[in-house]
């Protein structure tokens, strides 16, 4: 039976996980990254990556990597599916805000999960490394893995996802369903799909539809809405998905329905859309001695404003910067370890503050998200009469500047010297 001894231990390499542990990385910080699967999961075609992820994305050092291979969207399109008209046109590329210009980009997941993975030194991701227990060990946690190997470590962080099992040793809830679900598929095409680069929304008759470029020749989109408990068995057959999706977007432009149709059935994904109650982080741990959770672990949400994976971005800038203050010291103009000269107890209070200062740091902005989120979808998604038309005269615009009003943030750099 294994067993080793560990500063820094992420379980999940995703998003979240892959970030923090890059701009530890970064920092001169090492940590070890524990990953379920055999290898990078990359499910989920793609995602919208807005400014406040950009700058994440930047401070890591790997937003230009990123840039070349994907498609800067001008602006977004709303249209409704019930009168087939546009209700709101809102501009990206002239619209500034308090930190400056806006950027906003449909992202390859693959794409974003490997570029952050490419930069750690090799042996940083553990895979086929499945945590099943927590256990507490004086001032350190004992990791236990399913092949039986054990990790003592000062820190853990759980960037495991909504069935996160660091959650749950913290105290937090099963992420709670919202009622509804969403489909996604992607289609590369072997030729340019000719479409402008804008974010296109649909909206209306209890649905919710969206269509973005990614580059010159992939197209993401997505479809949700609120399932009967037989439609909820729907992700067992895409081919029935695929049907569906096209009756219910029967108003949709031909030109669009054909991405969907032409989408292979193997880049169709159904899943139920959940969310963590927003009183859970208000009263609920976030951290507790030295564990924390980061990404779909801390604050899973609906995607209605598209921060998931910005939010998980934010948190892996502001989380390596909080630990790096303990694990590294600035003395005389030089970069020297803590670990070699402060005694074990002293070191864990530092770990408690600095996840402490991370909690609250981030505590606020994904309670505000994760609501905003949600109410938006409801008002999006909604198929009232009263809803539809207040949505179609007046809303349409309100939410289009939500996306751009949320994604107005900047996280801060690695370090505060």
């Amino acid at each position: 039976m294994e067993s080793r001894v560990e500063d820094i231990v992420i379980v999940g390499a995703g998003i979240a996980g892959l970030a923090t542990s890059l701009g530890l990385h970064r920092l001169g910080v090492r940590s070890l990254v524990l990953e379920s699967s055999n290898t990078l999961r990359t499910s989920g075609f793609a995602l919208s990556i807005w400014t406040n992820a950009w700058k994440a994305l930047d401070v890591l050092g790997i937003g230009h990597i990123l840039r070349q291979h994907h498609l800067q969207l001008l602006g977004n399109v709303t249209t409704s599916l019930t009168t087939g008209q546009q209700t709101s046109t809102t501009s990206f590329a002239n619209a500034t805000g308090e930190y400056g210009v806006r950027e906003v980009r449909c992202v390859s997941r693959q794409l974003l999960v490997e570029a952050l993975a490419n930069e750690l030194p090799s042996g940083t991701i553990r895979y086929s490394s499945k945590v099943v227990a927590i256990e507490e060990s004086g001032f350190t946690k004992l990791i236990h893995l399913a092949d039986g190997t054990i990790i003592k470590t000062k820190v853990l962080i759980g960037c495991d996802g909504v069935n996160s099992i660091v959650a749950t040793w913290l105290g937090l809830n099963k992420a709670a369903f919202s009622g509804r679900s969403g489909i996604r598929g992607c289609i590369t095409l072997n030729r340019s799909h000719k479409l402008e680069p804008m974010f296109l929304q649909f909206f209306g008759k209890g649905y919710r539809n969206g269509v973005l470029p990614c580059d010159d020749k992939t197209v993401y989109w997505f479809f949700t809405w609120t399932p009967t408990d037989q439609e909820k068995k729907l992700e067992e057959n895409p081919a029935q998905m695929k049907q569906f999706v096209l009756e219910k977007l029967e108003n949709m432009p031909s030109d669009l329905r054909a991405f969907i149709e032409n989408t292979d059935l193997d880049h169709f994904l159904s899943s139920p859309l959940r969310y963590r109650h927003p009183w859970e982080l208000i009263f609920g741990n976030i951290n507790k001695s030295n564990v924390c959770v980061a990404g779909d672990a801390f604050h899973p949400m609906t995607p209605d404003l598209g921060q998931g994976g910005c939010c998980a971005l934010e948190d892996g800038v502001v989380l390596a910067r909080c630990l790096g203050e303990v694990f590294f010291v600035k003395s005389d103009g030089d970069i020297r370890k803590k670990n070699d000269e402060e005694e074990e107890e002293e070191q864990y209070k530092r770990i408690k503050m600095s996840l402490k200062k991370y909690a609250n740091e981030r505590r606020w902005r994904s309670i505000i998200i994760i609501f905003t989120a949600y109410l938006s979808g409801i008002i999006q998604q909604g198929q009232s009469k009263l809803v539809s038309f207040f949505r179609d005269k007046f809303l349409a615009p309100i939410l289009a500047g939500i996306l751009l009003k949320v994604s107005d943030f900047d996280c801060g750099k690695l370090s505060n010297s």
